[in-house]
């Protein structure tokens, strides 16, 4: 196990209380994600990193993207054998991540990695306030209000 500078690195129970918020903060958006990508076919997994942020007037937004079952392991494999992310929670290798997207129930779970700096933390999300299928059709029934939030972001953040 690599050894961890509190300089740069927070405690775990920081950690997990700041991707925990996170979670809650973008729920919406991402079981929309998670439903939205089952839908054009497949079971999968919801990717977020917080790298990369745009700023915008709407605020602070990051890249989401659905990685289907197909296409995960490959993904996996080349997303993180790069020398920098490292899943935290070591136990949980790339055969666990695959077997909890081969058994999630669509309508209510999904499954969501989420990468900050150079870790990367795997979620298995059940028992949610709000499920993936009712994030999506919240979105959809209220999409122009979504649309009117990104219409004020300027050009060049909105592509």
């Amino acid at each position: 196990m690599n050894e961890t500078n509190s300089a740069t690195n927070p405690p775990p129970n920081l950690l997990l209380n700041w991707q925990q918020d996170f979670i809650a903060t973008n729920l919406l958006a991402l079981g929309y994600n998670a439903r939205l990508g089952y839908l054009n076919g497949e079971r999968g997994a919801v990717i977020c990193s917080t790298n990369t942020p745009t700023v915008g007037m709407a605020g602070e937004g990051f890249k989401t993207h659905f990685v289907g079952r197909s296409r995960l392991a490959p993904f996996l494999n080349a997303w993180l054998a790069a020398p920098d992310p490292v899943i935290l929670r070591h136990h949980f290798m790339n055969a666990h991540i695959l077997e909890a997207v081969d058994t999630y129930n669509p309508a209510t779970e999904f499954v969501f990695l989420l990468e900050s700096y150079n870790q990367v933390t795997f979620f298995y999300l059940k028992n949610l306030p709000i499920t993936p299928q009712r994030c999506y059709e919240e979105i959809c029934k209220n999409w122009e209000e979504f649309q009117l939030a990104a219409d004020l972001l300027p050009n060049s953040i909105r592509q």
